[in-house]
């Protein structure tokens, strides 16, 4: 018989909501999602991120991590690394349902629909983890209603690194609020870059000769007249991207000024 541990609760914190942990999923050894309850209080749009924690020495530890539900879930869901001595996540790697987890109170973001002007392709492109902001706004309704071609990117370096592939590679047809949207306007694009897969390049590659496009109506290079761009993965490919975006007429969006591409400043040192 399997020992049954009891669940890690966390002391009160004035600064931070608690919130009991829902179910969590190992995708390989070094990649997991989980789910948490969502708080009455809690309000957030689709793309933004909030801070996740648990206890310290002194002080709460906490992270920023991307919500991979949409603004409308019951759950908040989030997609994270395993990092054997980091400072959280070596701890938050081993949560269980029933746990308990620090929540920020206040989310935010440029990752997110405000920030962008009106167009026709929204293009989201990550690498790694960077797809959990994605995973949130390909399943929002209003995305689809807003563009009318819906692309997600992904790269990564093996194929147990595809994270939610069978959903995207469905169309996200189990989606009962966007699966009839998503069945025409929603593509998706994995590449692997260390193992053997159908797609074994680089992003930047893709989009160069134009494979990214392949089948998706609005031409087969990114216009900055009618496409939209967002970036979130590792620094240098946001750098890369950006550079490449602005040389060919992008523009840097924000919630206060809204452009023709846009990344998550706090993820970029």
């Amino acid at each position: 018989m399997t020992d049954v541990r009891a669940p890690a609760l966390i002391p009160e914190n004035s600064a931070f909501l608690s919130a009991k942990v829902l179910w969590v999923r190992h995708w390989n050894e070094h990649l997991f999602s989980f789910a948490i309850e969502r708080p009455a209080s809690f309000r957030f749009r689709s793309g933004e991120f909030v801070m996740i924690g648990l206890p310290g020495d002194k002080k709460p530890l906490m992270r920023a991590y991307s919500i991979a539900s949409p603004h409308y879930a019951e759950e908040l869901e989030f997609l994270s690394i395993k990092v054997a001595d980091g400072p959280l996540t070596s701890r938050l790697q081993l949560i269980e349902p029933g746990d308990e987890l620090y929540l920020g109170k206040k989310p935010t973001g440029t990752l997110v629909l405000d920030a962008l002007l009106p167009g026709k392709r929204l293009v989201m492109l990550s690498t790694g983890t960077g797809l959990a902001p994605f995973l949130s706004l390909m399943r929002d309704p209003d995305v689809y209603s807003v563009f009318d071609k819906v692309v997600v990117a992904h790269s990564v370096r093996r194929v147990s690194d595809l994270a939610y592939h069978a959903e995207m590679d469905g169309r996200l047809a189990e989606d009962p609020l966007v699966a009839d949207e998503a069945a025409t306007q929603f593509h998706y694009v994995p590449t692997v870059t260390r193992e053997a897969f159908h797609t074994a390049d680089r992003l930047g590659t893709l989009i160069e000769d134009g494979r990214l496009f392949a089948g998706i109506d609005g031409g087969t290079t990114l216009d900055p007249e009618t496409d939209r761009v967002m970036l979130c993965g590792s620094t240098e490919m946001i750098r890369d991207f950006a550079k490449s975006l602005e040389e060919k007429g992008f523009v840097e969006g924000s919630n206060a000024s809204p452009g023709s591409f846009v990344i998550e400043r706090a993820f970029v040192g």
